[in-house]
């Protein structure tokens, strides 16, 4: 069996120090010291998943699986894509500036295998991460990209990066949902043909396929793929990743969901963790005891272990479901119970309660929006999910000015949640059900069925920018379009 090295701990003194711990780079001198070798390798390998054999890829950075640096620094150096599939890197949470971003690849220019391509751009401070833009990133082609804020004081850093895995294709997973992929031009592989799907978790897709969206009297409903296994730092919950933390020390869990079609809902029974910042924007710290997760977010939890130590789990449930996975947290000593991966209960669907609960801490300033653009998600027959009735190959782009303040209203008839997630910018989240507030700052946000949601944001500089459902499948057959600044 091979595991690829995980930075799922890393603490600050290693980090700065630049030990030997998975992940961890030293950047007192910087990168030149890596120039000579790539930066960050896309490999093909295998991995054991509930003792079956699984052909997967890992995203590896110099000092493994990854990408961890500290504010201010650059990535700047070679990506090899050393699989046997054509790789597409997206750099997701990243901001550019002007001036990097014909080296910065925002979208992710297609890697033939054995090909390579140069990056540099200054790295966006918090909790981001890279993957595939197409359903390769259903077979792991992901990994964290983690840039330590300046103000980020002493917590020990654990990386928690989720995932949803099958042993079947994901071409095999669009055909059985009846879908066809329209982003041929993007690496998504063309047209696929199959059979009208039915949704699997005991959920009725009848308006698949069916002729028609999914609005009106159609069943609200999520998991429409039914995976093998859902992964925790490539491990289930029936073999967990063990962080070792220190009694009475605070540890700061930095997630990211980087499930192909999964959300989740995050808690940490017997610790009282408080949620600092999402998708790697700080906000007004806020406690819960689960904390929603959709498609492409990130969260960071700050945890206080208590000063008799233990084994603590950190737990990420299936929306709408029993199964679940996560890592342990132990101190020295303590005894690791094991977890079994059913729930005594299902989690109910994402909705947007804990959305309306956060603000930022630095919102945008307030002014009249000089674009707004009314969004409508839709599905039509053979799995075709549209915004404003057409596919991405079939859309107008929207059009705006740099600097301008734009605000999008995103409404959804359909009977899924689709998280909605902006290239190249931060968003903030002004209002929810028609009901305006100073939301949260992020770069993705979950779009529950009849439920409208409100962003804005200043365009920022001059390019053709994706706005897309982050639950890749509806991506793939259509989902997408294009904020074209000029």
């Amino acid at each position: 069996m091979t595991r690829p090295e995980h930075p799922s701990s890393l603490s600050r003194r290693t980090l700065l120090a630049g030990g030997a711990a998975a992940g961890a780079l030293a950047f007192s001198g910087g990168w030149s010291r890596v120039r000579a070798a790539p930066l960050i390798t896309v490999e093909s390998l295998t991995i054991d998943v509930n003792g079956k054999a699984a052909k997967v890829f890992a995203v590896k950075g110099p000092a493994g699986e990854g990408i961890f640096a500290k504010e201010g620094d650059r990535l700047t150096g070679a990506v090899l894509n050393a699989s046997q599939a054509p790789a597409v890197m997206h750099w997701h949470g990243q901001i550019f500036a002007p001036a990097d971003q014909d080296r910065a690849r925002p979208h992710g220019g297609e890697l033939a295998p054995g090909g390579t391509d140069q990056v540099d751009f200054l790295l966006t401070p918090g909790t981001h991460w890279m993957h595939s833009h197409t359903l390769s990133e259903q077979q792991l082609l992901a990994a964290p990209l983690v840039t330590r804020e300046a103000d980020a004081g002493d917590a020990q850093d654990v990386v928690l990066m989720l995932h949803d895995f099958s042993f079947r294709s994901p071409e095999e997973i669009l055909a059985g949902l009846g879908g066809s992929s329209t982003h041929g031009s993007h690496g998504m592989g063309g047209t696929i043909k199959g059979m009208s799907g039915m949704a699997k978790q005991g959920m009725n897709h009848s308006g698949h396929g069916a002729g028609g969206g999914m609005g009106g009297g159609m069943m609200t409903h999520a998991n429409d793929v039914d995976y093998d296994a859902f992964l925790a730092n490539r491990r289930t919950l029936g073999d967990p990743d063990v962080v070792r933390v220190e009694k009475g020390g605070r540890v700061r869990l930095r997630i990211i969901n980087g499930g192909t079609a999964t959300a989740f809902f995050i808690s940490a029974p017997g610790l009282s963790p408080r949620c600092i910042t999402v998708d790697g924007v700080p906000c007004a710290p806020l406690l819960a005891e689960a904390f929603p997760l959709a498609q492409g977010q990130r969260i960071d939890l700050m945890i206080d272990i208590p000063a008799g130590g233990g084994a603590f789990p950190v737990l990420a449930q299936v929306e709408a479901s029993r199964r679940r996975t996560g890592l342990v947290l132990a101190t020295a000593g303590a005894s690791v119970p094991r977890i079994p991966e059913a729930a005594q209960r299902p989690q109910g669907l994402l909705d947007l309660d804990f959305e309306a609960r956060l603000s930022a801490r630095k919102p945008l300033a307030r002014r009249r929006a000089d674009k707004v653009f009314p969004i409508m998600l839709g599905e039509e027959a053979g799995y075709r999910w549209t915004i404003n009735g057409r596919t991405h190959a079939e859309a107008e782009p929207f059009v705006v000015s740099p600097g301008e303040r734009v605000e999008m209203t995103f409404m959804n008839p359909t009977g899924m949640s689709h998280p909605m997630h902006l290239h190249g910018h931060h968003f903030q989240v002004v209002g929810i059900g028609g009901k305006r507030f100073p939301g949260a700052v992020r770069d993705t946000v979950m779009v529950p069925p009849h439920m409208p949601v409100t962003i804005a944001f200043d365009a920022g500089p001059k390019g053709e920018w994706f706005l897309h459902c982050h639950h890749l499948y509806h991506m793939a057959t259509g989902m997408m379009a294009v904020l074209k600044v000029a």
